[in-house]
């Protein structure tokens, strides 16, 4: 009886309205009595896929009974059960919580200025390639003109004349710094030699009877040549040492200087030269924005030139002044010691030591070279 029912039922549309009640058929009670069966199982399915399906609130339901084509619309702001929310492109469910939507948008927050932050970086590091591109180019054109004769460039003829000087004297005292530390190696050689020449002599006289006086004197001789020899290294590794400061860090230093004056002034003729291009061109409202900043930028550049400028002459004299000093003083101990060692006198030697405070190292230590001496 029932299977007959609902095999009669299932060959019948039964439309359903919004408020899932169904409509007026031209039937028998029985037919009412399975149509409201069939609703009733369809409710119950409905609500289970509501609890753990998507989110209904915008999903139409279409319930056609048995073969059905009407179509209602399930509300759903009723049903009881964890919010969720349905992302269609990765076809999950993502449970929406208050938390969870405070710390998505904190991290949004967070990703937001970390962008502007590095996006700040790359503009500041952009905008300063885009200056030192121009200012190289400036430089560049600037330098091309005054090797070909078609750009002027500023000159100093006094500042130019000893800059000139300071750089012959540099290559002059390279020459004398180089030539002392090649005697200073010779001369330590030859102290070595006699020395062990002093000792050969020695055992020579313990082991020839016949010539003990003749080997004898010989290494004495010897021994105080050695002695007076390594009076005389530490002397010449004292003027060495002190050519060695006065060329290779005094004047070096000054030639830094001078290195960023000469760089200041190939700037300055640069922006000069585009402040006078832009002088003889059009006065219209573009081009006079552009002709107030190569002025300010002009302004800029003639500043820097004339603190180095004076920062150079202030060197130049405070440097003369200190290698007069230096070389008065180093010049007249390589004189005494050298007079003093060739003459043999030992006493004059070890005076003129003193006379300068150079201490030696003790007799039993080994001499060192030049280069620890620096």
């Amino acid at each position: 009886m029932t299977d007959s029912i609902m095999s009669k039922a299932a060959t019948m549309e039964i439309p359903i309205n919004s408020n899932g009640d169904t409509g007026t058929l031209p039937e028998d009670d029985s037919l009412e009595q399975a149509a409201k069966l069939q609703w009733s199982l369809d409710e119950k399915d409905l609500q289970q896929v509501m609890v753990s399906g998507p989110n209904l609130n915008e999903t139409s339901i279409v319930s056609g009974g048995y073969g059905g084509t009407a179509e209602g619309i399930i509300p759903t702001s009723s049903i009881k059960g964890p919010a969720v929310r349905y992302n269609a492109e990765f076809n999950k469910r993502i449970p929406v919580t208050g938390l969870g939507s405070n710390m998505h948008h904190s991290s949004s927050n967070s990703s937001m200025m970390s962008e502007e932050t590095t996006r700040g970086v790359a503009v500041e590091k952009l905008e300063t390639m885009k200056k030192w591109g121009l200012n190289t180019y400036k430089c560049t054109k600037q330098m091309i003109s005054e090797r070909f004769g078609r750009g002027s460039r500023t000159v100093d003829l006094e500042l130019e004349a000893q800059i000139e000087v300071l750089r012959d004297t540099k290559r002059k005292y390279e020459n004398v710094l180089r030539l002392a530390r090649a005697l200073t190696n010779h001369f330590y050689n030859m102290v070595q030699t006699q020395h062990a020449l002093g000792d050969t002599f020695a055992d020579l006289s313990q082991k020839s009877p016949e010539l003990r006086d003749e080997f004898g004197y010989n290494a004495e001789t010897q021994k105080l040549l050695c002695k007076n020899g390594e009076t005389l290294l530490g002397a010449i590794n004292f003027f060495v040492s002190s050519i060695n400061t006065l060329v290779n860090k005094t004047m070096e230093d000054t030639l830094m200087t001078i290195k960023m004056y000469e760089n200041a002034r190939l700037e300055f003729d640069a922006y000069r030269s585009d402040l006078e291009e832009l002088s003889l061109g059009p006065r219209d409202a573009v081009a006079m924005a552009r002709i107030d900043a190569a002025q300010q930028q002009y302004q800029i550049q003639k500043d820097k030139y004339e603190r180095l400028r004076s920062d150079v002459t202030i060197k130049l004299k405070f440097l003369e002044e200190n290698k007069v000093k230096v070389m008065h003083k180093q010049l007249l101990l390589f004189h005494n010691a050298i007079s003093a060692y060739f003459a043999g006198n030992q006493q004059q030697l070890e005076q003129t030591l003193k006379q300068f405070n150079i201490k030696l190292r003790p007799p039993g230590a080994d001499k060192p070279s030049w280069l620890e001496e620096q």
